[in-house]
């Protein structure tokens, strides 16, 4: 999808202005959405295509959450020896556990965050294909969708990293300097899979999609975000009473919790099934945002609907 001149959001036979734009051949009306058009894009879009987005999902999330729950028991003998250690324990041998469980969490904490990174930039890029796909009402399937997105995955996963880098690093010095890198190469992602061009150019695509516009972008990501956030919070009540059980938290006699395997194992499906949800809903959301901005400033409406084989009339001013 380069990127090309034009204006829309109206058609009709008269060239006025109608509720659908040049057309609604796929989840979203061809015009410029607001952000009920954009959250409900992202939820037709996993209704229409539910095997292909929670399916391929719910497998991401298995994988990801298997691997990090193999490295999450490693630090379990080390958390059980620390909360074990009574009064009667001397120094050394306070310094002894808490030792070993940094070194035994810092070893299993590189292995997960490399395994969630690559977990969720595989999601995210096919994700982008697909909804790439479902905005113009075209069939998709996996080996399609793999075709397209496989030459992508690898600078995919370098743009992913030198976003988080600068994400983080700007929120060492401040909460407000974060916020920029956040929201002006929050659409660095979309652009790199649709358009198909080097990481250089998918971060400037996005900045200059992004200006003029940073606070409604910031609020649509926090919107999607908090409904994220409240899903998984929602699923995981029952899954972390659950693990508290486990743990002996409603023991009453007073004891001190343990970290148990049936609690991290009963946490890990808590977590595959928010992420199952939360992961594809959130990525659907940058993407429709994406393509929102790029209707609103380049005319991407009537493209769309070119390529979806809508002939977009004369527009009448």
């Amino acid at each position: 999808m380069p990127p090309y001149p034009g204006g829309g959001g109206y058609g009709g036979p008269g060239g006025g202005w109608t509720p659908h734009g040049l057309g609604k051949p796929g989840v979203i009306a061809l015009r410029p959405l607001n952000v009920s058009d954009i959250l409900d894009g992202a939820i037709t879009a996993i209704r229409r295509y539910p095997l292909l987005i929670l399916g391929l999902s719910a497998i991401v999330a298995v994988v990801v959450a298997g691997l990090n729950l193999l490295l999450s028991l490693l630090v379990v003998p080390d958390l059980d020896r620390v909360s074990q250690l009574g009064p009667a324990a001397t120094r050394q041998e306070q310094l002894d556990a808490v030792y070993s469980l940094l070194g035994s969490t810092l070893t299993s904490l590189l292995p997960t965050l490399v395994i969630t990174l690559l977990g969720q930039t595989f999601l995210t890029g096919f994700l982008t294909v697909v909804m790439g796909k479902a905005v113009l009402g075209r069939p998709v399937d996996f080996g399609s969708a793999m075709r397209e997105v496989a030459p992508r995955l690898l600078p995919l996963l370098a743009l992913t990293i030198l976003y988080a880098l600068a994400t983080m690093v700007a929120a060492v010095f401040c909460l407000l300097p974060a916020v920029l890198p956040y929201v002006f190469w929050s659409l660095a992602g979309p652009a790199l899979v649709l358009e198909r061009g080097s990481i250089r150019q998918a971060f400037s695509r996005s900045g200059r999609l992004v200006a003029g516009t940073f606070w409604r972008v910031l609020g649509i990501l926090l919107l999607a975000a908090i409904i994220g956030w409240l899903i998984s919070a929602i699923i995981g009540i029952p899954f972390n009473i659950g693990s508290g059980a486990f743990s002996g938290l409603f023991n009453p006699q007073p004891t001190v919790p343990q970290v148990s395997t049936g609690g991290l194992v009963l946490q890990s499906v808590g977590t595959v099934i928010s992420s199952t949800i939360v992961t594809p809903f959130t990525a659907l959301v940058t993407v429709l945002l994406y393509i929102d901005q790029r209707m609103r400033r380049e005319g991407m409406d009537i493209e769309l609907a070119r390529a979806a084989g809508i002939n977009p009339p004369r527009q009448a001013w």
